[in-house]
Parts: C-alpha cells; structure tokens; sequence
C-alpha cells in the first residue's frame, strides 16, 4: 500500500475509553488505512462509562450492554486491541512501551488515559468496603455491596456521588451523603437546581449532611470500615463508605515526555500537544474555548466523543478547531437534569416553567447567556443546544419576559443541534 504523505503511517491511543475507542473508529470512518493501535489497561472490551452510576448499579443493565461494539467490530475495522499499561512514551524515536516490556511505533500518537478518582486524605480511607467508582470493576463491587438494610456513606454530593446515592437507596440502603460545602453540587449548577435536587433525594429518604467533612474512617479488627468520623465530631455508622469527591486527571505519561500539563495534558484549539505528533482528547485534556480562550477540561461523553472526532478530521486532512458547546446530564430517582453551556461564574439567573418538578434555570455573566439547566424540561436543553451552537444571543431582559421561549427562540433563528451521543 502507498503511504499517503499527508497522513501518519500509524497511529496509537493510550486508552480506550469514549475518547480513544471514538478516535479509532473515526479515523476509519473517515477512511484513515494506516495501522491503528488502541491500548486500554483494562481487560475488557471498551465500554460506556455513564452508566456505572445509573443503570448498571441498579442492575437495570449488566456490562455487555455497555460495551461501544462487540468483539468482532475491531478485526473487522484493522483495530489491533491491546490489553496493557503504557508506562512511558519515547517522543524522540515516538514509541510508547508497556509494563510487558514490549513496544509500539507511532506516526501519531492520541494521549485519551482520562482521569483517576481522587482519594479521601484522612485516616482509614484503606479500609475495607471504602469504594470509588471509576471502571466497571469499581462499579460491579459497589453494586455487590448495595443491599436492603445496608448503611451506605457518600463523601461528596457531585453528580457521581448523587446518582450513586440514589442507586444505593433504590437498593434498600440507608443512605449518607456528607458534603463540605454548603449544598449539593454547589460548583455545577445554580442554587435553585441544587434545592430541587435536595429536595428530591430527601423526599426519597437520603440524608444530606451539608457543611461538614470526613475526618476519619473507622474499622474493626479484620480491616473492615464501620463508622464514619466527621469534622464536627459526629459519628455515622456504615456497612461502606463510597469516596466521590473528584477525579484527577492522568497526566503522568505526558508529563515524562516532556508535555506541558497543568490541570490535564495542555493543547490548542486543534488539541495537538507541545509536540506536533501527540494529540491530547477527552477527560484528560485541558483545551481553550473557542469564544473566550480560557483554558477547560470537561468530563463528559460528549466532550470526549467530539474531542475524538476532531483529531481525526485532522489526522485525514480536515484540520479545525474545536468549538462544540459542551451539554451533560444526571439521573436522579424521577429526576433528569440537563446542562448546555458551561456557566464558569453568572450574575443572573431566569427560571423558566412555574413548576416545583419541571423548570429551567438559564445562567447569564452579564449579557452572555452562560448556560441553560432543565430539570425534566428536554425540550428546553434541545432547544439551548440549537442556540449555543448557532452562537445566537439571549439577554437576561429577553428571557424575562412574558411568554418567552427557549423553543421559539431557536426555531426562529433556525438554529440545528449537531448530531451526537447521549452521555454524561
């Protein structure tokens, strides 16, 4: 085969998550022939990570559901599938080798190693029954555990560690989420949406401890957590405790390369690292926006997926930057919560929909609407995703006026929402 000179001979993805499983398949896709090479540390086919913390815990799916494509679609589509840690990158003569000992040449290589859960810093976090969820190992243990009865801890009240307290609650624990802040998801959405979620788990018998950390975790004599000590001195009884407080991107590999790095692996608008043959993509990537530059790393399928499908549109000849709004979403009990925009700090907000179950929070820095929050109003985050992708402006005074709608608004302007996966 002639090698086409304006394309890498081969490429390799250190990890295959959404972001690497995603580059891989769009490389051949857009009709990328050279070698692909996607390298997961995980023995398992590449699966969907959303759902460890919705229906996977309850059981609602088991972990060939989650599976991005069976077994077969990777001979078929030339994707060597390698099981292996990658513990060092040479940039020099660009190969990366494994803890095996073997090796793999790369024309390019795509950075996609994601993050890792942040640990508890206090005393006992070692114990036996203190869980994280990151893999669908983490995942089928902390379902094993969930059982009527069973006294369930949460350290951290983010949306991993709501929608595992909602799993585990639904399972018949009694259920404890400590936060140290002063509401739930207090750094993702407004003070509204955080009361309503409140509410909600509540209602559903879950207690929230606001304003109030974890000092230590208390065992007994063969290594198992009982109690759980927090800062004010209280003490809570539990059968598991489940630290969710955060991931830390894995930016190790790039650091030893030479990389720069910072909160994840630093690149540009066309996510190209300090080195023109090493891309970076998904939940370890730290990229600018488009409209304000500032620097973002975002963990979410949709995030990772576009992050992928751009440094393929690169690597066969379509370079761009990267622009897309990025949007999430949470399953709570009865409850889904839609994100589109990314508010980074707003001055105002406007509540549309009079409901105390159905509404949307629209978030504005200024005159700028930030981003739009639906509480089990889909028809509103559809709508805020046509408008943030045709970038058309909403004033705070527009949005407050009477009979305003985010639907009308996008149809008028005929804005489109970009093709693309459900993920959160």
């Amino acid at each position: 085969m002639t090698a086409d000179r304006t394309r890498p001979e081969s490429v390799v993805v250190v990890g295959a998550g959404q972001g690497g499983f995603q580059t891989a398949a769009s490389l051949r896709e857009r009709g990328y022939r050279g070698r692909i090479t996607l390298i997961g540390a995980e023995d398992a086919l590449p699966y969907e990570r959303p759902p460890l913390s919705k229906a996977f815990l309850t059981g609602d799916a088991d972990e060939s559901q989650l599976w991005l494509r069976p077994l077969t679609y990777y001979p078929r589509h030339s994707i060597d599938l390698v099981t292996g840690t990658v513990t060092g990158i040479d940039p020099v003569a660009r190969t990366v080798r494994l803890d095996d000992g073997s090796g793999y040449a790369y024309g390019h290589l795509v950075l996609a190693t994601g993050a890792r859960p942040r640990r508890l810093g206090a005393p006992g976090a070692g114990l036996r029954g203190v869980l994280t969820l990151r893999t669908a190992r983490d995942a089928a243990a902390l379902r094993a555990s969930l059982g009527p009865g069973r006294r369930a801890v949460v350290v951290g009240a983010g949306f991993l560690g709501l929608e595992c307290a909602a799993a585990a609650r639904k399972a018949g624990c009694e259920v404890t989420v400590v936060e140290t802040l002063d509401r739930p998801l207090a750094r993702s959405v407004s003070a509204r949406t955080a009361e309503h979620l409140s509410r909600l788990h509540r209602g559903e018998g879950v207690r929230l401890l606001l304003g109030r950390g974890v000092a230590a975790l208390h065992g007994d004599r063969r290594g198992a957590v009982r109690s759980v000590e927090l800062t004010d001195g209280g003490r809570l009884p539990a059968d598991l405790v489940l630290i969710a407080v955060g991931v830390v991107p894995r930016t190790e590999l790039a650091a030893g390369a030479g990389l720069p790095v910072g909160d994840g692996v630093l690149v540009d608008a066309r996510l190209l690292t300090g080195d023109p043959h090493i891309s970076a993509v998904g939940d370890c990537a730290a990229f600018p926006r488009a409209r304000s530059g500032r620097r973002l790393r975002l963990e979410s399928v949709q995030n990772a997926v576009g992050h992928a499908r751009l440094v393929a549109e690169r690597l066969t000849g379509a370079p761009r930057a990267y622009d897309e709004p990025p949007w999430f979403w949470s399953r709570q009990f009865s409850t889904t919560l839609q994100i589109a925009g990314a508010a980074g700090g707003h001055d105002t907000e406007v509540v549309l929909g009079d409901g105390p179950g159905a509404f949307s929070v629209l978030l504005f820095g200024g005159a700028a609407l930030r981003a739009v929050e639906s509480v089990n109003r889909p028809g509103d985050h559809l709508a805020a995703r046509r408008l943030f992708a045709a970038g058309v402006r909403v004033s705070p005074a527009e949005a407050a006026s009477e009979g305003f709608s985010l639907r009308a608004r996008s149809l008028d302007r005929g804005a489109g929402v970009p093709a693309g996966p459900s993920g959160g």
